[in-house]
């Protein structure tokens, strides 16, 4: 057994954190694989059952589990300092990245050789939403009882047009219930990287408790720090604009979904992209394609695609301001409403969290929700299909039923062409995220500059 690690100090630690943000590409899964990679078996500054006990609970909570996971992790080593240093590089490279691709998509993203290329990574998505589809189903279905709540989950959302959050949580409920039962088909399904934990010894073992301990007076004073954080700015806002104005709309929705999606950075895509298109119609079905495909290039957080969508809804509605001046401001605001939270979230309930290492009701809740979120995530796997093959879509009500089916006449042959090619690359050569969209968008690029698309 080798000598155990020693406890960095921050600004030791901070090269680390530096390198996983840099690679944090390919989605939540991978992100989540190279922080596995890095902190259990590279560094071992943390176990393989604390480290997958903390990514249970950031499923469990609203908003982005890989960003919450490194800023969790973080804090069991340095308290607020690390998950502040820990969560908010983790951040950084995307905000940096999305904003730039954001600028040259509202300037140039008419122009063919742009438009090409987000005409093949729209192909490539779709192929990544539906692995991920997968993935995440082979994990979390395990029997019938969480093959039936994602049926469920998707007949909801998709026919009866069930809002989101209500479905996690209760599916949660069911969850909960059932793990307190002690049935066995509610015990929790496994998370991580996928690789073998080595036998340690680790920083932060199985036996070892974080630094900060439970306080119900620490904890009040982290609510009423990110809180205020959080909710002054969206407050300040609705006083000085009104509440009709876009930065308004802005604020105020990207808050709401900070407190409501549940389930991972696809299960909130599947929520923000129905309601930014259909609801505030800032963006058009094949515009929330592209900036998923931006969000899929660039390392940071998947849902940075959040501040695309604020980006363009404020550059569109910019009012009395330059159009990229609004937009910029509608993307940043759109990343701190997002964002803080998540902070909050961690540090506020990380400490008692800790102490529930192994609790049944908490696992049955998690599997539950994970089994939901499977039927959600495929909702939006044929969401992004139809909107991708097809140049239009219908809805049709039967009853309390409402299908949204395609035109068939407004086929895309290059887009079904690409998109079954993205398919073949993903699962059938198993080409990894950066590759597949790589070669999606010269391809794009090539049936645009041929006309062909």
């Amino acid at each position: 057994m080798s000598a155990p690690p020693v406890l960095p100090t921050l600004a030791q630690a901070l090269p680390v954190w530096a390198r996983v943000a840099a690679l944090s590409f390919g989605g939540p899964a991978g992100q989540i694989a190279v922080m596995h990679r890095i902190l259990v078996e590279e560094r071992r500054w943390i176990s393989e059952a604390r480290f997958l006990h903390a990514l249970n609970f950031c499923t469990l909570l609203p908003g982005p589990e890989a960003q919450q996971l490194a800023t969790y992790i973080g804090w069991l080593m340095h308290g607020t300092r690390g998950g502040l240093v820990a969560g908010g590089l983790f951040v950084l490279p995307g905000v940096v990245a999305i904003m730039a691709l954001s600028w040259i998509y509202a300037l140039y993203g008419n122009v063919g050789f742009v438009a090409g290329l987000f005409f093949g990574l729209k192909a490539a998505v779709l192929a990544i939403v539906a692995e991920a589809v997968l993935r995440i189903g082979r994990r979390a279905l395990k029997g019938p009882v969480m093959v039936a709540l994602a049926a469920a989950a998707f007949v909801a959302i998709f026919v009866l047009d069930v809002p989101f959050p209500l479905i996690v949580l209760a599916a949660g409920l069911v969850g909960y219930l059932g793990g307190r039962a002690g049935l066995s088909q509610f015990r929790g399904a496994g998370h991580g990287g996928g690789a073998k934990a080595d036998a340690g010894p680790y920083l932060i073992g199985d036996a070892i408790l974080p630094q900060e301990r439970p306080a119900h007076g620490q904890a009040l004073r982290m609510l009423a720090l990110w809180g205020a954080l959080w909710l002054v700015p969206v407050a300040l806002v609705l006083l000085a604009l009104g509440t009709d104005d876009v930065f308004s709309h802005i604020a105020v929705f990207f808050s709401k979904m900070a407190m409501v999606t549940f389930g991972g950075a696809y299960a909130v895509l599947s929520y923000v992209a129905q309601q930014a298109v259909e609801h505030y119609g800032w963006l058009k079905p094949g515009e929330m394609l592209d900036g998923l495909g931006m969000a899929e290039t660039t390392p940071g957080p998947l849902i940075m695609v959040t501040q695309f969508v604020g980006f363009m809804a404020a550059f569109r509605n910019p009012g009395a301001l330059p159009p990229l001046a609004a937009g910029t401001l509608g993307g940043l605001l759109t990343t701190w409403v997002t964002f803080a939270p998540c902070f909050l979230w961690i540090f506020a309930g990380a400490p008692y969290v800790e102490r529930l290492r192994g609790n049944r009701a908490l696992a049955g809740a998690l599997s539950a929700i994970t089994a939901s979120v499977v039927g959600v995530i495929l909702n939006l796997a044929v969401w992004f299909a139809l909107h991708t093959i097809f140049a239009e879509t219908r809805v049709v009500a039967l009853g309390p039923l409402r299908l949204d089916l395609p035109v068939p006449s407004s086929l895309d042959p290059a887009a079904l062409l690409l998109a079954l090619a993205a398919l073949v690359a993903v699962f059938g050569l198993r080409l990894g995220t950066v590759p597949v969209l790589a070669g999606a968008a010269l391809a794009g690029l090539a049936l645009r500059l041929a006309g062909l698309a």
